[in-house]
């Protein structure tokens, strides 16, 4: 075999720093665009913000030469200097100190605001437990178990297998654990250290005052019938019970509004915030959609860097004229960003126009190809768009992707869209009759005589997907 060598002409797609940025940038969070904004500033000494005038007075020229992203004519520091309200001023005194305090003799100023930390479970109850006047092997015994409660502080492992597991010369008996157990419910909130759910809800209702009406016929419910309660069989229930409907209501709304999971009060829960990327607004009977300029970095380009660049001209200067032109790029791109979610937010709010007007019924179908083929755009540059991208609307915050959904035929040969379906079955559900709920089947039914043809299996699919109870458990007295 003969070697050679041939050449050939080819053509590939390279994606080159700049795009590849550009990519990154669209389908980037409000958060996490704040996040790669900290970090370039922190590593790129040529760019910074634009209220950020401290390099300035060394410039002539404060302005940049390079586009900076959109944002408010208003500055941060001229909002910072307008005056607050009387509930923007008030602030709840705190006890944690502060050395930066402009006046040592004002005690007030020697505190700074910090959140106070929620106790654990564990760490409430054993303060509890220190407080009481039990003896010291008592204590111990009631601590072993404290540390033995589950996150919904329940008792899960037997008393027989902890005493099993402790060193025999402690001598430690069952009946010691279960005098500790007793201790242990009655030294804090009521259903603490129940071993199952009758057990908790007896114990929160024996807690209550005797002449309670319907006291003592839901401690009988939760403790022999919890079964027949929650399978909702309230005639076999008034049959065991032998009482009538309104007697069984009541000790059923004792129960409802008693607490399942006592640990449930300690758990740590960080709240979740959204900040807005577009703003909707109605102007003259039209709705149109604007930046958010809080979720906007603004951004420029030091120029005090960039003259003294200019000024030097040496070759080793190479890293800092990349840095620079990383700068302009990523200003560039960011700013392109937004225009980019601008156009598709005004996009879905033209399409949606009704929604805004009706609400959630009237939600047509939309697909990703529409707005993508409407603004001439890839459906992978809408899908990066609607992602983790929320708008602010008269009728609440919600994520781009909320929009977008398919539809089901209706008889007159349009389509309706599973959003307006869902709102549909939402409200028969909430105006049914509550001794004969809808079913499945007969919510199908409804829906199909209002000219919309939804099968019984897509009725269910909905429903458990709006987390609404099956047609036996939302039955009531």
């Amino acid at each position: 075999m003969k070697h050679s060598l041939q050449l050939r002409q080819s053509q590939q797609l390279m994606l080159t720093p700049q795009l590849q940025q550009a990519i990154k940038l669209l389908q980037l969070s409000t958060l996490e665009i704040n996040q790669e904004t900290a970090r370039l500033l922190d590593e790129n000494p040529f760019l910074e913000r634009e209220d950020d005038n401290t390099n300035q007075t060394y410039s002539g020229n404060s302005s940049s030469d390079v586009p900076t992203a959109p944002g408010s004519s208003e500055s941060t520091a001229e909002r910072e200097a307008e005056p607050r309200s009387d509930a923007a001023e008030w602030q709840e005194p705190s006890f944690a100190s502060s050395s930066s305090s402009s006046n040592p003799d004002d005690e007030d100023d020697g505190y700074a605001e910090v959140a106070a930390e929620k106790p654990s479970m564990r760490e409430h109850l054993l303060w509890e437990l220190n407080m009481s006047q039990m003896d010291p092997r008592d204590k111990k015994l009631v601590g072993l178990l404290i540390d033995a409660l589950d996150e919904n502080a329940y008792l899960s492992q037997p008393l027989e297998e902890i005493c099993e597991l402790l060193p025999p010369e402690l001598d430690v008996t069952l009946d010691d654990l279960e005098t500790a157990l007793v201790q242990l419910q009655h030294l804090d909130a009521p259903g603490i250290g129940a071993r199952n759910l009758s057990e908790c809800l007896a114990l929160q209702l024996r807690e209550m005052p005797e002449d309670v009406p319907g006291r003592d016929l839901a401690l009988a419910l939760v403790t022999n019938h919890l079964d027949l309660l929650a399978a909702r069989d309230f005639n076999k229930l008034k049959k065991a019970l032998r009482c009538d409907d309104a007697a069984l209501r009541c000790a059923q709304d004792l129960i409802v509004h008693l607490q399942p999971k006592p640990g449930s009060a300690f758990e740590h829960r960080a709240a979740d915030y959204v900040v807005p990327d577009v703003l909707v607004e109605r102007h003259g009977g039209i709705w149109r959609a604007r930046l958010n300029p809080e979720a906007m970095p603004r951004l420029r380009v030091n120029q005090v860097y960039a003259n003294i660049l200019q000024q030097r001209g040496e070759k080793n200067a190479q890293e800092m004229s990349t840095q620079l032109q990383e700068a302009r790029w990523f200003i560039k791109n960011l700013q392109q960003r937004f225009e980019t979610i601008l156009r598709v937010a005004q996009a879905i709010v033209e399409r949606q126009r009704q929604f805004f007007e009706h609400g959630d019924i009237a939600m047509r179908p939309l697909v990703l190809r529409e707005i993508a083929e409407q603004l001439e755009l890839h459906e992978s540059t809408i899908s990066r768009v609607t992602t983790q991208k929320f708008m602010l609307t008269p009728r609440g915050i919600y994520e781009f992707k909320y929009f977008f959904g398919s539809g089901l035929a209706t008889e007159a040969g349009g389509a309706c869209s599973s959003t307006a379906i869902r709102a549909l079955i939402k409200q028969l559900v909430s105006e049914e009759d509550a001794k004969h709920p809808l079913t499945d089947s007969r919510m199908s039914e409804i829906l199909a005589q209002q000219g919309i043809l939804v099968a019984r299996r897509t009725v269910a699919k909905y429903r458990e997907g709006m987390n609404i109870l099956p047609v036996n458990l939302r039955k009531s007295l």
